[in-house]
């Protein structure tokens, strides 16, 4: 895996953990494996490895579930959202893409855990698209707009405001 001289930051959605990284590896994947999906409450979880040697968390430190002898994952425990996946002899860990303030900049290049993978997920993009959330939600989304308590995508000195 090459390694990508760069800054990211990233964290959970209350603001109450977030780290940084000055550099990233080539490995942004999403891996389908059960665990993952039961891990992040979703299809499938969307990872980028990080050398341990660039990583710090910046505030907070997120709470630890050993999902399996080697592995360890990191969430918020006060909002719940996924951070981490911790392979213990590895020289890199993995955070969650969607934890990124900037997930855009890493699509996936690979795809693991196939074993999981839905047997409709490469239908998705059939699917109708309804629309943004202002259009889909517009009698709700002025109204949840207005009392977003969830932390912006960049660092803060303080948080909550």
């Amino acid at each position: 895996m090459e390694r990508i001289e760069t800054q990211v930051t990233g964290g959970c959605q209350c603001g109450a953990v977030r780290y940084r990284a000055d550099a990233v590896l080539d490995s942004s994947h999403i891996c389908h494996c059960r665990m993952c999906q039961k891990a992040v409450g979703n299809f499938f979880a969307a990872l980028i490895g990080i050398p341990r040697d660039a990583f710090q968390w910046t505030r907070g430190a997120p709470a630890i579930f050993k999902s399996s002898d080697p592995v360890t994952r990191g969430f918020c425990a006060k909002c719940g959202t996924p951070l981490l996946y911790d392979y213990a002899t590895s020289e890199h860990l993995n955070v969650t893409t969607g934890s990124l303030d900037n997930p855009a900049a890493f699509p996936p290049r690979a795809q693991f855990g196939s074993e999981g993978r839905m047997p409709w997920f490469g239908d998705l993009c059939e699917i109708e698209d309804e629309g943004t959330t202002e259009e889909t939600m517009a009698e709700f989304a002025p109204t949840i707009k207005a009392s977003n308590h969830q932390h912006p995508d960049h660092d803060t000195n303080d948080w909550p405001a």
